[in-house]
């Protein structure tokens, strides 16, 4: 209703095969059968034919009925080399800014693992359509605080499409705040205090570029096994546009119950190829002794050319690590 993009698929819930024929006329191939109620990625099986689809569709459902007691489920477009691509915006409940886009592409089991502000990919007009519409939809429903609207872009043809609305702030907001200056938390905090939205859109300037990677308690060379302990040693990197966010200090035990994140580096550039210059510095500075890290996961994935030219998807960093053992060797 809002006029923002959404993934093509079909209108309504399908129970049989012949429904789903008729569905994937409109929808093309290939495309995903997914259930309807379902999350986590399970129930969703991909057909590139009408025949796959015949094949498919039953095995999809029962995995959805199994899983969720429903065994409907709809069609929808398959986007192969798809990008991970949202906007932050701020809403007073009257109007939204937007604090531009990040770059979340780089997953592991749809966990973002390394994300950067701005996109790499988009050009001006791109961002500005896609920044022009999550503003949109945050004015159209009244939208209150600091929210995030996620979006899939295709690399293949341009596109983008809106998929969901985290209404939070989320981990890689640091990004958003050193490429705006705007502390977004505290702009969260005087909208939740009843103060009306401070920023008009001309007011946020994007200024450079900004790379945020997760420190998570995990073992990349054992299939980033949970890795739990106390910290032995622990120096942080320091230098311009350096930033860390953590609750670490040397002493503390890493508990195996809960997330396994431990810290945030993030660096600030003029640009994206200072920001990952000092990110692979701010690497090679920091000493976390005591437990397994995805540190060294970083390290490699700082000398990579195909993160320095943005020829990545959600797909790539699955595909890099299967092909080195866990990345802890490429």
């Amino acid at each position: 209703a809002a006029g923002v993009p959404v993934v093509p698929g079909s209108a309504d819930e399908l129970f049989d095969v012949e429904s789903a024929l008729k569905a994937a006329e409109s929808v093309g191939y290939p495309l995903l059968i997914k259930a309807s109620a379902g999350g986590g990625g399970r129930g969703i099986r991909l057909a590139q034919s009408a025949q796959q689809l015949s094949e498919e569709f039953p095995r999809a459902q029962r995995e959805a009925q199994t899983a969720f007691g429903n065994g409907a489920v709809y069609l929808e477009r398959f986007i192969g080399k798809a990008r991970h691509i949202e906007v932050q915006v701020l809403g007073d409940g009257q109007r939204a800014v937007h604090l531009f886009e990040r770059e979340c592409s780089l997953q592991r089991r749809r966990q973002k693992v390394f994300e950067e502000a701005p996109s790499p990919v988009l050009t001006q007009q791109q961002r500005e359509t896609l920044c022009d519409s999550a503003v949109r939809l945050a004015e159209s429903l009244g939208y209150k605080g600091a929210g995030t609207l996620e979006y899939l872009y295709d690399d293949e043809t341009g596109e983008f499409f809106f998929i969901e609305m985290n209404t939070r702030i989320q981990v890689e907001h640091p990004v958003s705040e050193l490429i705006t200056g705007i502390d977004l938390v505290q702009a969260m905090l005087r909208i939740a205090a009843g103060e009306p939205l401070g920023l008009q859109q001309s007011d946020i300037r994007l200024n450079g570029a900004a790379v945020q990677m997760r420190l998570n308690a995990e073992d990349p060379a054992r299939n980033f096994f949970p890795s739990p302990g106390v910290v032995e040693a622990l120096v942080w990197p320091q230098g311009e546009g350096v930033r860390v966010d953590t609750h670490l200090y040397q002493g503390y035990r890493v508990p195996p119950y809960y997330d396994s994140l431990l810290a945030k580096l993030i660096v600030h550039g003029a640009d994206r190829s200072q920001a990952l210059a000092r990110a692979s510095s701010a690497v090679e500075q920091t000493q976390l002794a005591g437990m397994a890290s995805t540190l060294s996961l970083h390290g490699q994935l700082l000398k990579q050319p195909w993160l320095h030219s943005a020829d990545f998807n959600t797909g790539t960093l699955e595909t890099w690590l299967a092909e080195h053992s866990g990345g802890g060797d490429a």
